[in-house]
């Protein structure tokens, strides 16, 4: 789990440096002490807390005097920007040069709600990424906005023409005659000029699948606007938190997962943080998840120009009820 590593990292004697953002922590963090543990130890502990996030502001504030005190050094991030990405780097000394490992995930760093909430993380080593996440920290220590990322997708610089050309090269591709297809699955679907883009994609012939929990200003289903787009949503014991995105590219299919939902302040105004899938392996294991919420036929509503929120039906005679059967398939 994310909390073991930090507390072995915290009395591993080659780790010699801990970076982290935090967004909502939980009331008694273990994850907080794990970092304090590391900075008594003698490890340099950079944690950027966020302030304004809502709700938890007065908890963020307690725990970032509690982690000065302790001699951690504490962030504040980029001003009119909140830092809404879920990330830590760690710095390792092997045969005497920096190694790092990377954490990135779609949900916080909170053992509360990670009991509650459905949410994808993943652990690297891959040099592609933790070198872009140096970048991120090393700017986020500076105040400023991270630049010349080549992996990651990050707001609020890169998001918006990084996403257009992952979905202008779907539209090339249907225009083309090859095969071309979306699944974005996120929170809540918002942005209007994102919106008009997975309209256009609609046009070229694009067929686009959508998963969204809450909010979807995107109307599907209308004959020269979203024919070629499906909506559902699924509400369900567990918070569906997970940012998924995954595209065609001519067969060659690209899987990322990400902190932003498609929403203005997410892409434009936060410092959020997407990254690919490399691994094929975990890249199947998201795919495969992806799918079976696809096909819940038990939680997952239809969402329509009607707005009568209907349960989905599927083809099939077996009753699928997605979060039950991702545990049976984990």
């Amino acid at each position: 789990s994310t909390q073991s590593t930090w507390g072995e990292a915290a009395i591993d004697p080659k780790v010699q440096e801990i970076s982290i953002a935090v967004y909502r922590l939980a009331e008694n963090s273990r994850i907080v002490h794990a970092l304090i543990n590391a900075a008594k130890n003698g490890k340099k502990v950079n944690c950027l807390v966020e302030l304004r996030a809502r709700f938890d502001e007065q908890n963020n504030i307690t725990w970032s005097r509690r982690l000065e005190e302790e001699g951690v050094n504490v962030l504040y991030g980029v001003e009119n920007y909140k830092v809404h990405s879920k990330i830590c780097l760690v710095k390792r000394l092997e045969k005497e040069k920096s190694a790092y490992y990377a954490c990135l995930s779609t949900g916080n760093f909170n053992e509360k709600t990670a009991k509650l909430y459905a949410d994808h993380t993943i652990f690297t080593a891959d040099k592609r990424l933790t070198g872009d996440l140096v970048k991120v920290f090393r700017a986020l220590g500076k105040n400023t906005l991270a630049k010349d990322i080549e992996h990651l997708i990050v707001s609020p610089i890169d998001s918006r023409p990084a996403i257009y050309k992952l979905i202008d090269n779907e539209i090339k591709n249907a225009k083309a005659g090859k095969k071309a297809y979306m699944i974005l699955k996120m929170n809540s679907l918002a942005d209007e000029q994102m919106i008009s883009k997975l309209y256009q994609a609609n046009n070229a012939g694009v067929k686009i699948n959508l998963i969204i929990r809450g909010m979807c200003c995107l109307v599907p289903g209308m004959k020269g606007f979203s024919e070629n787009i499906d909506v559902i949503s699924i509400v369900d014991k567990y918070l569906e938190h997970s940012r998924v995105h995954v595209y065609c590219n001519g067969g060659n299919e690209l899987v990322y997962l990400t902190s932003a939902d498609f929403m203005t302040r997410n892409i434009d105004n936060r410092v959020e943080v997407g990254f690919p899938i490399y691994d094929e392996q975990l890249r199947k294991e998201v795919r495969d998840i992806i799918d079976i919420q696809l096909s819940d036929n038990t939680k997952a509503r239809e969402i329509n120009s009607h707005n009568t929120n209907k349960y989905h039906k599927t083809n099939s005679e077996i009753l699928s009820r997605a979060q039950i059967d991702i545990y049976n398939y984990l």
